[in-house]
C-alpha cells in the first residue's frame, strides 16, 4: 500500500493532548467546583491542574498564549466580547451565579407600590442585566432590538411608574435604605452576607443569557479532552457538591 504522502493526500497531525490540563479560574466559587471537577476527572484518568488568578484579566490572554488549556471564570456575553481579541471557543455552561433583588422593606414582590424607587446598577452591562431580569419580573418592558445590551433609554412600559435609580455597583447595599429594592450581583451581595437563594424577593432564572461558559482555544474544541473535561464539570458529583456547598445561590443550567 502506496503511503499517504505519495499519492498527494494531505494528513492533518492530530495534536497531542497535554499530559495535565490546566484550567484557568478566579478564587472563590470557581476555584472551589473546579477543585471538584479536577478530583472527579482522576475517575476517568484525566489530569487537572486548577490556576488561580487573581487578576481576572489576565486569564483569557493566558489562554491564547497557551499557558493554560482552558478556562472557567466569565459569563456568556463578557466571553462574546473577548473573542473578538482571541481565537477562543465555548464548550458549554458551567454555573449561573445569579444577580438578585433585595429589600429591606418588603417581603415579596406582591408589596411593591406604584411609583416606588429602586436601585439597579450603574455600568452599562450591570444595567442591561438588571433590566433582563425586571422584565423577566414583568415590571418592566424594553425594545426587542436592545437585547442583551438595554438601557434606560430603551424602556418601553413601566407599569408600576417605578423610579430606576442607577447606583455604583459598591454602592448598592448601602441604598437598600433608601430604595424599595435594589438588584445586586453575586460577589457584591456575598461580600454583604446575602446570599440570592436565602435572602432575595427575586432571583435571576439558572438558563440566564449571562450563565458562566467553559472555554479554550478554538482550535482545541474537537478535541476528547475537552469533551471529557465538560463532562467531568457536569457530572453527578459535581452537581452535588454545587448543590450541597451553595443551597441554590450559585445556579446550574445544565
Amino acid at each position: 500500500m502506496l503511503a499517504a504522502s505519495l499519492l498527494g493526500i494531505v494528513v492533518p497531525h492530530a495534536h497531542a493532548a497535554p499530559s495535565v490540563i490546566k484550567v484557568g479560574v478566579t478564587p472563590g466559587t470557581h476555584a472551589e467546583i473546579m477543585e471538584q471537577v479536577r478530583r472527579h476527572a482522576l475517575n476517568d484518568t484525566l489530569k487537572l491542574e486548577v490556576v488561580v488568578f487573581d487578576d481576572n484579566k489576565r486569564i483569557d490572554a493566558a489562554l491564547a498564549a497557551g499557558k493554560i488549556d482552558a478556562a472557567s471564570f466569565e459569563d456568556g456575553p463578557a466571553f462574546e466580547a473577548q473573542r473578538r481579541r482571541y481565537a477562543l471557543a465555548s464548550i458549554g455552561s458551567t454555573v449561573t451565579l445569579p444577580i438578585a433583588l433585595y429589600s429591606r422593606r418588603l417581603t415579596s414582590l406582591t408589596q411593591l407600590q406604584r411609583g416606588a424607587t429602586i436601585a439597579i446598577p450603574a455600568d452599562a452591562a450591570g444595567t442591561a442585566r438588571a433590566l433582563v431580569l425586571l422584565q423577566n419580573f414583568r415590571l418592566l418592558t424594553f425594545s426587542d432590538r436592545a437585547g442583551l445590551h438595554a438601557t434606560l433609554a430603551d424602556i418601553t412600559g413601566n407599569r408600576l411608574h417605578l423610579k430606576i435609580r442607577q447606583v455604583p455597583q459598591a454602592q448598592l447595599f448601602a441604598a437598600l435604605d433608601q430604595v424599595a429594592f435594589a438588584v445586586i450581583g453575586s460577589a457584591d451581595a456575598a461580600k454583604a452576607s446575602l446570599y440570592p437563594a436565602r435572602d432575595s424577593i427575586g432571583i435571576e432564572d439558572a438558563r440566564s443569557p449571562w450563565q458562566n461558559v467553559l472555554a479554550v482555544r478554538a482550535g482545541d474544541r474537537g478535541e476528547p479532552w475537552v469533551t471529557r473535561l465538560l463532562a467531568a464539570y457536569h457530572s453527578e458529583p459535581v452537581a452535588k457538591f454545587i448543590l450541597e456547598r451553595y443551597q441554590d445561590s450559585v445556579r446550574r443550567p445544565w
